[in-house]
């Protein structure tokens, strides 16, 4: 494997797992992103990146993700997280750099648990639906 590739125990996969960031999560803005964090009981941190339609073409998403995952390889946590980047659609046309500090601010905000970093709202069951 390459040293360039996220390997798949650095990488949030599943449904589950997303939900769980978002449910118990911190959540903070930035201007080309939105970060949640949680602890994952882990040495390392691991990436998942949500990437919806709202950016724009499947070749955009793409782009978005890669551009997510190289700022996380770059920007390694030494804490065991669980990180979750929805991108935003900015984020397409921003230079590398800005990026990068994006990223770092938001998630330094997030994990600190300032003002500007909310607990990720719960999310309440639906009733079921009667027919």
């Amino acid at each position: 494997m390459s040293s360039q590739e996220l390997p798949a125990t650095e990488r949030i996969r599943r449904r589950p797992e997303f939900q769980r960031v978002y449910d118990t999560g911190a959540r903070a803005h930035g201007k080309f992103m939105t970060v949640f964090t949680v602890a994952n009981g882990g040495r390392s941190a691991r990436l998942g990146v949500a990437a919806t339609r709202k950016i724009g073409s499947a070749v955009e998403r793409n782009r978005a993700k890669r551009l997510a995952r190289e700022i996380f390889r770059r920007h390694k946590v030494a804490v065991g997280l669980d990180i979750v980047v929805v991108p935003r659609r900015e984020m397409l046309h921003a230079p590398f750099a800005n990026l990068e500090a994006d990223y770092q601010s938001t998630l330094q905000r997030c994990g600190r648990g300032s003002s500007s970093a909310r607990p990720a709202r719960s999310h309440r069951p639906r009733p079921a639906k009667s027919v």
